[in-house]
């Protein structure tokens, strides 16, 4: 098995798409279909991935807004991965409407993510290939997706470069997202390439130097 990431910049807000591929089988997972799910299915299409589960990080629309079309493009529907607290909030916060979007729901939780869980590319695999851990706090059942063969993590909201996930949305939680960047993100090896939602990637020990936000 040889993996490898990918990413696609997607919608209106500039949402950072994953597609983490399997090269030996061409099994695909997706993380965080945003917006223009055609174009996630073309651009796999085009690459001879084969899309197997979709993983979401948390329940913000513009991170979740392109499962449901993606999901049911396959019979059997694709299996969406979400922390429960991270479901039962997208469920009741349709916020997209707001912004005059029109944003389809996470249809169901297929696989539920817990703090510690390890995932394969394959529904139900039992490789330990992808570790999920809990960095609440931006958004309840916030979750990062560590890839130690890659030396990567997909981090969702929770870090930029030089930044961090917003607080001051319901569900937030200030202390608590920066206590699960230093003990969840922090603690990963200073190599580890940091993936967010949005913006450029960094990396662990940049953001432990430089990162004004996160102190001591």
């Amino acid at each position: 098995m040889t993996l490898s990431i990918h990413l696609a910049v997607l919608g209106p807000l500039g949402n950072n798409v994953y597609f983490l591929v399997d090269d030996d089988s061409g099994d695909c997972v997706l993380i965080d279909p945003s917006f223009e799910p055609q174009t996630q299915l073309r651009l796999a299409s085009e690459q001879g991935w084969q899309l197997r589960q979709i993983w979401l990080t948390h329940g913000h629309y513009d991170h979740t807004a392109g499962a449901k079309t993606v999901s049911e493009a396959f019979s059997p529907p694709l299996p969406i991965a979400m922390h429960p607290d991270g479901f039962a909030w997208a469920e009741t916060h349709p916020e997209g409407m707001e912004m005059g979007m029109k944003v389809d729901p996470v249809p169901r939780l297929d696989i539920p993510l817990t703090h510690g869980l390890w995932l394969d590319v394959l529904p139900g695999g039992s490789r330990k290939i992808v570790e999920v851990r809990d960095v609440s706090g931006h958004n309840p059942g916030s979750v990062l997706f560590y890839i130690p063969e890659l030396e990567m993590a997909v981090v969702g909201d929770a870090i930029f470069k030089g930044s961090i996930g917003r607080t001051d949305f319901e569900g937030s939680d200030h202390a608590l997202l920066l206590k699960n960047i230093r003990e969840q993100i922090y603690t990963l090896p200073d190599g580890t390439t940091l993936l967010p939602g949005h913006g450029p990637a960094t990396t662990v020990g940049f953001e432990k130097t430089n990162n004004p936000f996160v102190r001591g």
